[in-house]
């Protein structure tokens, strides 16, 4: 096929101007009627004068995966796997490299030395790695890449979803991506067990849901984290929290309270407390429980445990509740819950009230006063027969501090809450902000304004452990100097949860 393509009348006219010239493979009418613009006029911008840029993308897509499948195919008759596995990566990449330039030579495929590098390096990253995905994974400023069958993925970059040019040659490379990537962390994906939660290397977190559940085809959604883990100072940085409130935290973590990072779905929950972890002494023994293992915590002394489904008999699944259980006999200093969403929330405050001081987690909830009710129902659905107010009784006398994370609507991730829960009045918990965030306007480009600041609080319940830690001064000077005053030189006041 790519001999014969070689000897089509309009190749003579192709080879005139210099390179950019798209993989000659298939459909030689409408190459012909778009590079014959640029032929005519010397710039190869011409052509999308002649049709949109999308339509002209999404022909040369196709050509070059025709052209991409033939060499791949070609590539997998030739090369021996079974050898190939034992190079290191370095290696096995060369040798592939070298195999399809000599493929590409021997049929004559006729391509730009541009194309014929992007081709080389697809079929590198999909035999080695994951294929249309190696882009996006290797760009920093990704954080969702979210896959909706072969031909449509969609990413999310500084909080807002765009949509890609990158596709898949069919539902079964995407599948074969899925399958390769779960297999690495001992899990599986197939029609007989079609929903699975796995992690990538770097702790990204990925979720795979297949056909027949899907209909469009695989669904592959991956939350990537950075390369680099982010710290309290680049919260700051960001505009996440203020300095007070950074230094606020901080204390919190140093001090061993017990925090709960409360927020929605992308609002930066593991994120924050991979930043909390960071004020964890490294002479403590800190025990993490989670669904996929995410968390990056830089201390010496770090058990990582993660949670097992079931076989395919159905058997053999390892709860969240079992890991929290048995973290208990493992000697922590502090636990860590990746994510409570269920009856482990009851074992998470047993530790916390048992002594298992500065131990933390998350979950979903919209406010500081929304995730008390949260804790409530999810011990309740653990079938717990406890009074209500016995179980706020045990929030209370377990749960010191609650951060609240937002992503608001121009995208950007905010520390909206530094709550301390207080104790009881009556049958109700009582929650007051230390810390909020407000908004004051917007400016012309959609992006909202606002400031961190102090509530007025200036001695909170946890003051005499900060004193024990002899943090207190710097814990006064942080409230202090973040109250904002009303016209009257007041502080703006407390702010009840």
């Amino acid at each position: 096929m790519f001999g014969r393509r070689t000897n089509d009348p309009a190749a003579p006219r192709r080879a005139a101007p210099p390179p950019p010239v798209a993989a000659p493979v298939a459909k030689p009418v409408e190459m012909k009627a778009a590079t014959a613009p640029a032929s005519a006029a010397a710039p190869p911008p011409a052509a999308p004068k002649v049709e949109s840029p999308v339509e002209a993308q999404r022909r040369h897509s196709e050509e070059y995966y025709d052209v991409k499948t033939t060499v791949f195919n070609a590539l997998i008759d030739t090369i021996d796997l079974t050898q190939l596995a034992k190079l290191d990566s370095a290696a096995a990449r060369e040798e592939i490299r070298d195999i399809v330039s000599e493929i590409i030579q021997i049929k004559n495929v006729v391509m730009s030395i541009a194309e014929q590098e992007e081709l080389l390096e697809d079929i590198c990253n999909d035999v080695l790695g994951y294929g249309p995905l190696e882009p996006l994974l290797a760009r920093d400023d990704i954080a969702d890449i979210m896959v909706n069958g072969a031909h449509t993925t969609f990413i999310e970059v500084g909080g807002k979803v765009q949509k890609t040019s990158v596709r898949f040659a069919d539902n079964a490379q995407l599948m074969n991506i899925c399958q390769r990537i779960v297999s690495q962390v001992g899990r599986r994906v197939d029609e007989s067990s079609p929903i699975c939660d796995a992690r990538l290397p770097d702790g990204s977190r990925v979720n795979v849901i297949a056909t027949p559940l899907a209909i469009d085809g695989p669904a592959l959604t991956i939350r990537k984290f950075k390369k680099d883990r982010l710290k309290l100072e680049q919260l700051l940085k960001f505009g996440s929290i203020s300095a007070q409130g950074k230094t606020l935290l901080e204390i919190i973590g140093r001090v061993r309270c017990n925090i709960v990072v409360s927020g929605g779905t992308g609002s930066g929950k593991t994120t924050l407390l991979n930043c909390l972890s960071a004020t964890i002494d490294n002479d403590e023994r800190i025990i993490t429980c989670e669904d996929s293992a995410e968390l990056q915590l830089q201390q010496p002394h770090v058990v990582r445990l993660e949670t097992r489904p079931p076989n395919l008999e159905g058997e053999g699944a390892i709860s969240m509740r079992e890991l929290v259980k048995n973290c208990l006999r493992m000697r922590p200093e502090r636990i860590i819950v990746g994510e409570v969403r269920g009856p482990e929330a009851f074992d998470l405050l047993q530790a916390m009230n048992t002594g298992h001081d500065g131990s933390m987690g998350t979950l979903h909830a919209n406010s500081p006063r929304e995730a008390i009710g949260r804790i409530e129902s999810m011990i309740m659905m653990g079938g717990f027969s406890l009074p209500s107010r016995t179980i706020r009784e045990m929030i209370v006398g377990s749960v010191d501090v609650i951060v609240q994370a937002s992503r608001l609507r121009d995208g950007s991730r905010k520390i909206t809450h530094i709550t301390e829960v207080v104790g009881m009045e009556g049958d109700v918990v009582t929650l007051q902000n230390l810390f909020v965030y407000d908004i004051t306007g917007e400016d012309a480009n959609g992006k909202l304004i606002g400031r961190h600041r102090s509530t007025g609080i200036a001695r909170p319940r946890f003051y005499e452990r900060a004193q024990y830690y002899n943090e207190h001064e710097r814990l006064t000077a942080a409230l202090a100097a973040a109250e904002v005053m009303d016209e009257d030189g007041n502080p703006l006041g407390e702010n009840h949860g």
